[in-house]
């Protein structure tokens, strides 16, 4: 998910990431020659802890698990865990302590975009590769149309899911028009909008009208009673779980009988107590796994299991990104950076906790969406949808 809008602005890190960029040979702890030093930089303090430190639980399990297996190539696993404090100054110290002072061969995290953005120019520099777990931003793996040839991710990016959720109301719920509300100080949400709407009309929908909010709104009836004279067949509203809640509730309390669409943003189950579990009948949104689904029963059981409670979408995307770093060790046949990187790029159909995955030519995973409906306080899976080839 892409939380830049949560004060995660990159502002001045730029220079400081410029000075530490090359990482000078010093003598840190090289390692034995029975492991692998991988590091883990995450959000595990700051305000948006529980979404790092729920990345780096689910990093673990799959670490646990190769190691137990006998782990890559002959060689185990290390772990190398760095707080970056939620902050991205952090995230590049964090980097750099990780590749001068331990000697990591690879970095997995931060969980949220700002963060991974600053520490890939340190990474890059140092020819280290990255893996960013949850960060749905094009921008994390594409700079300026060039590809960043040390980044990678096991999330899929934010345009997908407007794609995905333009063919879910066109194919599935037979939807010929729509109407748009998006968050206009979230270019998530703004980037997601006009994906839809690119989509929904290539399928032969229509949007016969488009609407605008801010972040920290209160009151959406004025923007509503708009959009509920275009009678259109659903309303797509691509934002943030605090908002959504609310205007849904205030929808249902105006007369709006359609179905609502959304996208990862609501991927929380606060939204349900912001606006009630009857409210939330007939809304639907993409995410990137379902706990409920049987293919991921396994990652489920075994997550629950050694943390005593069921996996968040940020465990389950962890997860998955440490599945992907031994799969390319393995394939690599060395824990050379370099080769690494280069098996990274080739990663083809890797059965991981979320599904399966291939990367495509940006560094973003091939991979489903899933389609979660709110029905009476639950979440039901009613749906996985590929994203068109791009």
């Amino acid at each position: 998910m892409n939380f830049s809008k949560k004060s995660l602005k990159l502002m001045s890190v730029i220079a400081g990431t410029m000075l530490m960029g090359s990482v000078f040979a010093g003598c840190g702890d090289e390692g034995s020659a029975d492991e692998i030093k991988v590091g883990a930089n995450f959000e595990s303090t700051g305000n948006v802890a529980n979404y790092g430190q729920a990345t780096l639980d689910g990093f673990n399990l799959a670490i646990k698990e190769i190691n137990d297996a006998g782990g890559v190539n002959g060689k185990k696993i290390k772990v190398v865990a760095a707080d970056n404090k939620s902050e991205a100054s952090e995230a590049v110290n964090a980097a750099t302590k990780l590749i001068s002072d331990d000697k990591v061969k690879v970095i997995v995290g931060p969980a949220v975009t700002a963060n991974v953005i600053a520490e890939s120019q340190v990474a890059t520099d140092n020819k280290i590769p990255i893996i960013a777990p949850d960060a749905t931003s094009p921008d994390v793996t594409v700079e300026n149309g060039q590809v960043k040839p040390f980044v990678f991710r096991s999330c899929f990016i934010d345009p997908q899911q407007g794609s995905v959720m333009a063919k879910f109301a066109a194919e599935k719920l037979k939807a010929k028009t729509a109407v748009i509300y998006v968050d206009n100080s979230s270019d998530y949400s703004k980037s997601l909008g006009k994906v839809f709407k690119e989509k929904f009309e290539a399928a032969g929908g229509k949007v016969l009208m488009e609407e605008a909010f801010l972040a920290k709104d209160q009151d959406f009836k004025a923007a509503l009673t708009k959009l509920k004279t275009a009678n259109a067949d659903v309303v797509f509203v691509p934002a943030y779980y605090e908002e959504v809640g609310k205007i849904v509730k205030q929808a249902r309390e105006l007369g709006f009988k359609q179905p609502f669409l959304g996208t990862d943003g609501w991927d929380d189950s606060k939204v349900a107590d912001i606006a009630g579990a009857d409210a939330l009948n007939n809304t639907f949104f993409s995410t990137h796994y379902s706990d409920k689904d049987a293919e991921v029963k396994g990652f489920v059981d075994a997550f629950t299991k050694e943390y005593g409670h069921a996996p968040n979408v940020f465990a389950a995307l962890g997860y998955d990104a440490g599945k992907m770093l031994a799969d390319a060790i393995k394939r690599a046949g060395s824990d050379d950076p370099e080769k690494i990187r280069e098996a990274l790029e080739q990663t083809k159909d890797l059965k991981v906790g979320t599904g399966t995955i291939t990367m495509d030519k940006h560094h973003n995973p091939i991979k489903q969406a899933v389609i979660l409906e709110n029905k009476n306080g639950d979440r039901v899976m009613v749906a996985k949808i590929m994203p068109d080839a791009e």
